[in-house]
């Protein structure tokens, strides 16, 4: 996966990395996931999914989330409920957090404060 880019004027761009913690494989995002990459996160969020029974994905560093970036996450819950997978997202940004809420998607997923908290969930 890629990892966070900077352009020429020091701007964060958006992002993807991952690692492992406590068995969960955790997909780091950063910037903005909107209708330019939110195919890139639908793709990490499966690829994880098909190789690990547990995902995290961490909104910590994402200032922004459009509906296609909700809908990447939506699949990735529906794809591990149906594989019997575990599924979080991780240290939710208020900018997302107020999205989730407004959906009221805050009920749906379930959300971790902390990547440390992933292997009590």
């Amino acid at each position: 996966m890629r990892g966070v880019a900077i352009d020429k004027t020091g701007v964060h761009m958006s992002g993807i990395a991952s690692e492992t913690i406590d068995g969960y494989v955790l997909i780091r995002l950063s910037g903005e996931v909107d209708l330019s990459w939110s195919q890139q996160v639908r793709h990490a969020v499966l690829a994880a999914l098909e190789s690990h029974p547990a995902v995290g994905v961490e909104l910590s560093e994402v200032s922004y989330i459009d509906s296609s970036g909700i809908a990447a996450l939506v699949e990735g819950f529906q794809n591990a409920r149906a594989r019997g997978s575990r599924f979080a997202l991780v240290a939710v940004s208020d900018a997302v957090r107020a999205v989730l809420e407004l959906a009221r998607l805050d009920r749906v997923f379930l959300i971790i404060s902390d990547p440390a908290s992933l292997g009590e969930a």
